[in-house]
């Protein structure tokens, strides 16, 4: 018998011990992190709100409860039981049976009420029909993408099963090693910025941590071939952690499955849905580009298909000697700070990913406390020791300014935008001017990928900022359902039709300029000189977004026909800052400044050199605190 069989055995006795007498355990067996556990009487289960979570505490385990398939209703009548069960108002749009989990998903329009106080609803559920139900959220505007995924899930369900199994199993293996020691490898982003990747190795376990592409470079890609990463092969690694969905993180976490790699991806919800978005357009626009894609679309259902999401809060196992926390990083909807508790208390790193420190209109500010950190690993985009962002009161009044000003001369406003974070705070800053009479009401095209993006952050509003939260929860109030927003469906015959035609505003991926619709837009409006162009988000070097910054007026246009024309760029430029989804200089420090506990050491990473190494030194010499501007390609090691 297997070191986890005999473990799984010793958890089965344990749990038949807690429980009362007339409730049976069938079996016990891991599914990734969680302990799955099977009973012939879910409804006497379900009776008892807190065994459950007694059980969890006892022995330190996410737990799940299913029943036998043996003794389930048929899925006809509970489906009627369960519809009864259910307020009319929670506005129930799907019930998908899974005779092989004895699991039921419930997708509504307000989960909550299908949930119930402290999961009232739920336990009540189980208790009629035996069933364990599961719960999602209708978007209330439709998405293709979140619907994709959610039927791909369902279609590969037994497959998943079996993946998950297998992880649980590798998780909770014996520890075969009596070292104790932590290194960090620098694979990416070092003294940059693009490319995330970093390793953390102990004596057990390796995680990767992002694997992102360089806009603006294409042969940049994080090493992955270097002895350090994979040159044992991708199955060298035990698990993936994705911080966030922005390609400069997320891009080639599906090569890894092109590498060989068969392991977990844990990551929240919202950002395993984008990431499916955002490396689907990658691979499409590398096409359009002629362009080799470095891996197929194939890749990318499996890294959905072996994504664990978590919720921020959630401890986690990942492996026999870590685990893993996420918390809300500020920076993009799911973005996350990854916390990595490694050992029985040997040591502690925090991955900020990318974070904003205050409060946005779209989400709350960074989490910055933790039970322990000994090492911060930091980004440091506005680290520079003159990177203060304008106040975002002040900013949104000087955006606001500039469209008015801009409309009045009868001129059309063209803002290039992230598809995910920036455009969904513009679009907010939009339909408030307007509605409060800051702005006429004048069209709001959305050209990309951008609307797609608002209809996930609507599918996931608890990911979002509470008032916000509670306006998507009202259709009538749901800023993102305002009139003035149209869908552009990415017909160069529409673009033309509406730069022709009267006043308004354009918010269009790409947010750097580089490539996607923008460049169509460019063409229409660029020799314009009553319109203006109003750059609103971060532009990295080798970008045309940061060339046209410069100064540059003379854009390369593509003619059709492979060569390239140049177009005289006459529309106004201006750069309003403050609405970066990155902390400034400021940001930054009150982040360290606040932390709770603070760290002994500081690796100031993303960033270009001048901004790692002033943050590096500033935090130095204001906290007392070990810091480093780390190169790619070193390895840090603690313990």
């Amino acid at each position: 018998m297997s070191t986890v069989d005999k473990q799984l055995e010793e958890m089965q006795a344990e749990i038949e011990n807690e429980v009362p007498p007339d409730i049976s355990i069938t079996e016990v067996k891991y599914e990734g992190p969680e302990l799955v556990v099977y009973t012939r009487d879910p409804k006497r289960f379900a009776s008892d709100g807190d065994l459950v979570r007694r059980l969890a505490s006892q022995l330190r385990k996410r737990i799940t409860v299913r029943p036998d398939p043996a003794v389930l209703s048929k899925p006809d009548s509970a489906r009627e039981t369960v519809l009864n069960v259910i307020p009319e108002e929670a506005g129930i749009t799907d019930l998908d049976f899974h005779i092989d989990t004895g699991e039921v998903v419930i997708e509504a329009q307000k989960p909550g009420m299908v949930i119930g106080r402290h999961g009232s609803t739920l336990r009540e559920i189980t208790q009629a029909v035996g069933w364990t139900p599961e719960v999602v959220r209708t978007p209330p505007i439709e998405s293709s993408t979140v619907n994709n995924v959610r039927n791909f899930l369902k279609q590969e369900r037994d497959e998943r099963r079996d993946v998950l199994e297998r992880i649980g199993r590798q998780i909770h293996r014996e520890q075969l090693s009596d070292d104790e020691w932590v290194r960090i490898t620098t694979l990416g982003c070092c003294r940059e910025v693009g490319r995330a990747s970093f390793i953390i190795s102990t004596p057990e376990t390796r995680v990767l941590i992002d694997c992102g592409d360089k806009p603006g470079a294409e042969d940049e890609v994080p090493y992955l071939q270097v002895p350090e990463a994979l040159g044992s092969g991708a199955n060298s690694i035990d698990a993936v952690v994705l911080t966030h969905a922005h390609l400069d993180h997320s891009a080639l976490i599906p090569l890894l499955f092109k590498y060989g790699y068969d392991g977990p991806i844990y990551t929240t919800e919202p950002t395993r849905d984008l990431m499916g978005l955002l490396t689907l357009d990658y691979l499409d626009v590398a096409a359009k580009e002629g362009r080799a894609p470095p891996y197929e679309s194939e890749m990318v259902r499996d890294a959905i298909k072996h994504t664990i999401p978590l919720e921020y809060g959630d401890v986690t196992d990942i492996a026999p000697d870590i685990k893993l926390t996420l918390h809300n990083a500020g920076h993009i909807l799911g973005s996350a700070i990854a916390h990595f508790h490694i050992g029985d208390g040997l040591y502690n790193i925090a991955f900020s990913g990318d974070i904003h420190y205050d409060d946005t209109r779209l989400f709350n500010g960074a989490v910055n406390e933790f039970p322990r950190v000994e090492t911060l690993v930091l980004e440091s985009t506005y680290g520079g020791r003159n990177d203060y962002q304008t106040d975002q009161t002040d900013s949104e009044r000087k955006l606001i300014h500039t469209i008015k000003n801009t409309l009045d001369r009868g001129g059309d406003v063209l803002v290039p935008a992230f598809a995910v974070g920036r455009s969904q705070e513009i679009m907010l800053v939009l339909e408030e001017a307007m509605r409060e009479g800051d702005l006429p009401e004048v069209p709001v095209h959305l050209d990309g990928m951008i609307w797609e993006a608002t209809a996930i952050h609507t599918t996931y509003p608890e990911y979002l900022r509470d008032d916000l939260r509670e306006r998507i929860f009202h259709d009538d109030a749901n800023p993102f359902l305002s009139e003035q927003f149209n869908h552009i469906d990415g017909g160069e015959d529409e673009r033309r039709e509406v730069a022709d035609g009267e006043p308004c505003i354009v918010l269009s991926t790409s947010g750097m300029m580089e490539g996607g619709p923008i460049l169509s837009w460019i063409e229409h409006l660029g020799t314009d000189p009553d319109s203006s162009l109003v750059f609103v988000g971060y532009q990295a070097q080798g970008t045309l977004g940061r060339r046209i910054q410069n100064g540059w007026d003379e854009i390369p246009i593509g003619n059709g026909g492979g060569r390239q024309n140049t177009l005289s760029l006459d529309m106004d430029v201006e750069t309003v800052d403050g609405f970066s989804g990155h902390a400034d200089r400021q940001g930054l420090e009150n982040f360290v400044r606040t932390m709770n506990p603070r760290p002994e050491k500081v690796l100031c990473v993303h960033g270009d050199e001048s901004s790692t190494q002033d943050l590096s030194s500033a935090l130095y010499h204001e906290f007392n605190m070990r810091t480093f501007a780390p190169k790619n390609l070193e390895t840090f090691r603690f313990v």
